[in-house]
């Protein structure tokens, strides 16, 4: 038989036995059918209502749509009629044929698919006019919950539909990983291999067919027995060639699935063969073993009803393998778990997943190439302990995927350039700085930096410790992102950025009277001027005296103290209460102030009176501070300026803030990442 009907491979796909509610009622898809069977009604879903909202973002309907329940499109409706097949996807007036590449193959695999698609729903007994669907995102399965109502132009579905008009299952599945990604038209145009991930939470490949190895029709055939999703695609040069067609009847920049494998004796030669489908369900490939081509004539008829050849143009096709590859530039394999198909042995794969974020003007360093800000990224310790069996080296895959880039389409956002990098780790159980990525090349990488939702390869490299730095290749953009790393023996893994508490020494006593400086002894006088009396200041009068004092210092460039950050200090160092400060505890604090006054010369590397906030973990942690990644990024959205520079005062007043807080919190609890 060839490899191509439903066998899920030699194991089972682990997922999890529960997926996560996503309904804004926070009832499960049991529940809400439930209540809509007992109040005799059909379901309404409020959070992707049957309106334009739900269909577009941006453009506008071109014909007027009616939503309609299938109940109202034909008499008799079914969910899945005679079992889910690829030929139940037919392509809509919506560019998403990745989406139904990835569905026609996933209707191969009887596992994922009935993970994806639940058997507890029918137009039968305990019909309520809802359905769900389950997909994988960001390491965890999600239940989506939808009515049935779909857009139709005279009593015809508009977008996906099955060949067979009294069967729902797959228009109902496009609407589910609609309202997912927050529209029907957030699905337009994307990469098969992003809906084969959420359909299996697997692990992605991608072969350029030109450069594939030697062995790569048994990588193919392999990857089908093992229940893997694939897919194929023909490059574009530029947006003119979009959906072109060339001489032999494929679509260029378009999705394709792979659906079958074989060989087949022809004229006294074994022939390797490769099935292929197009999902608009049409349109097929005109060279050799088509579907009406002479080869097949030199078949018998029973090879040709093992192949399930047909004639019929229904979007699916044989052609020779080396066709193929002359034809095809990309393949895409979606592997349900990390084993090499270049392998036979499968293994045990162990999986860390790490959940982060990149934002401006703290962790959005960019690539290496951007090494003033790139060290600033987040940065995962990966200790590699055992080694493969029999092998020196340990093995070990690294997947880095966007989150929700599509969802956010509707606000502009496009899929980032991103990759990551891999370092020998030099030991410290720190968050790496600049001056070590200037001096040490990094020990492997992610292939390309690319603006695909996810990067993933395969490296082998000898036991040891490194720090895995995932990014973007431009600096300062934002977004979160989840990493997976798979290895074939446990490894051990450890943000670099996690909880620190602060430990500050408690402030030093005054210099007595008689042991001043003639630093201090001018200080004195002019507290006195200014202070009275009492030899006490209000918050007005520190503005006025830290003022007077600073800008006499030639080298520090700043306009003045803000008031705020008086009243802050003060805070800081009032041990009575009355809200003023007196001249010890002033002296006390200026000791601290000159010392912040330093570090921010330092770190105003251009003389310019502002510091850049990507140097603000160095200049904290000289200051006594070391912060996680997300107390960090707070700080910089409170205190940064558009460009991502903080000024004198603004520096002054985060320090005196961070102090203040670390005093008035209980020993136990200054932990800094709430």
């Amino acid at each position: 038989m060839p490899y191509l009907y439903r066998a899920p491979g030699p194991q089972k796909h682990p997922v999890p036995k529960d997926a996560r509610i996503t309904h804004s009622s926070g009832q499960s898809f049991e529940q809400l059918r439930q209540e809509c069977v007992q109040k005799g009604v059909l379901f309404e879903d409020a959070d992707f209502p049957a309106n334009s909202s739900s269909l577009f973002y941006r453009e506008r309907p071109q014909i007027p749509f009616v939503w309609k329940r299938p109940g109202e499109i034909v008499k008799n409706p079914e969910f899945i009629l005679g079992g889910a097949t690829r030929t139940d996807i037919c392509q809509g007036e919506l560019g998403d044929c990745w989406l139904l590449a990835a569905i026609a193959s996933l209707t191969l695999n009887d596992n994922a698919l009935a993970r994806v698609v639940p058997q507890d729903q029918s137009f039968g007994p305990g019909y309520a006019g809802i359905f769900h669907f389950q997909f994988w995102q960001h390491s965890e399965w999600l239940d989506v919950v939808i009515d049935d109502r779909l857009p139709t132009f005279r009593d015809r579905l508009i977008f996906l539909h099955s060949a067979d008009h009294s069967e729902f299952w797959s228009a109902l599945l496009e609407k589910a990983y609609a309202k997912l990604n927050g529209s029907y038209e957030a699905l337009k145009g994307g990469s098969t291999i992003e809906a084969m991930e959420d359909f299996t939470g697997g692990v992605a490949e991608t072969f350029a067919t030109k450069e594939a190895p030697e062995n790569f029709y048994e990588i193919l055939e392999k990857a089908l027995k093992r229940g893997s999703l694939v897919g194929c695609s023909i490059d574009i040069r530029n947006a003119a060639e979009s959906e072109a067609r060339t001489p032999f009847g494929l679509i260029k920049g378009h999705a394709y699935s792979v659906t079958g494998i074989d060989q087949v004796n022809f004229q006294g030669q074994k022939t390797e063969l490769i099935r292929v489908r197009n999902p608009w369900g049409q349109v097929e490939w005109k060279g050799s073993w088509s579907d009406s081509s002479s080869e097949w004539r030199s078949i018998g008829a029973a090879e040709q009803k093992r192949l399930c050849h047909t004639a019929l143009d229904d979007g699916e096709f044989w052609m020779a393998f080396r066709d193929f590859k002359a034809h095809f530039d990309k393949v895409e394999i979606c592997n349900l778990t990390p084993d090499a198909l270049e392998e036979d042995a499968l293994h045990k794969w162990e999986v860390t997943v790490h959940q982060g974020s990149w934002v401006r003007g703290s962790t959005a360093g960019g690539c290496r190439n951007f090494l003033d800000t790139f060290w600033t990224n987040p940065q995962i310790k990966l200790s590699l302990t055992e080694k493969d069996e029999g092998q020196e080296d340990c093995t070990f895959l690294v997947a880095l995927m966007q989150k929700d880039r599509r969802k956010l389409k509707r606000f502009g956002a496009d899929m980032l350039t991103i990759g990551y990098t891999i370092y020998q780790s030099p030991g410290k159980e720190e968050h790496l700085n600049k001056d070590f990525f200037r001096y040490n090349a990094s020990q492997a990488r992610s292939k390309t930096f690319i603006n695909l939702r996810e990067v993933s390869d395969r490296f082998k490299l000898p036991p040891g410790e490194y720090i895995l730095i995932p990014s973007t290749f431009e600096p300062h953009q934002e977004a979160n992102f989840c990493l997976r790393i798979f290895s074939e023996k446990k490894a051990i893994t450890q943000d670099m950025d996690g909880d620190v508490d602060i430990e500050l020494p408690e402030p030093p006593k005054p210099t007595p009277p008689g042991q001043e400086t003639e630093e201090e002894l001018q200080f004195r006088a002019l507290f006195e001027q200014v202070a009275g009396e009492d030899m006490e200041v209000t918050a007005e009068e520190l503005e006025y005296v830290l003022n007077a004092v600073l800008q006499k210092k030639k080298d520090l460039q700043f306009k003045k103290l803000s008031l705020i950050s008086c009243k802050n200090i003060i805070s800081l160092m009032d041990t009575s209460g009355n809200g003023k400060l007196e001249f010890g505890e002033f002296t006390v604090f200026w000791d601290k102030l000159k010392k912040w006054t330093n570090l921010f010369l330092q770190f105003d590397t251009d003389k310019s009176g502002t510091m850049s906030s990507y140097e603000l973990r160095s200049a904290l942690k000289a200051a006594g501070f070391q912060l996680s990644h997300h107390l960090l990024q707070l700080i910089v959205l409170r205190y940064a300026d558009e460009g991502f520079q903080l000024g004198f005062d603004d520096f002054l007043n985060c320090l005196v803030r961070l102090e203040n807080a670390s005093r008035c919190n209980p020993r136990e609890n200054r932990t800094w990442d709430k």
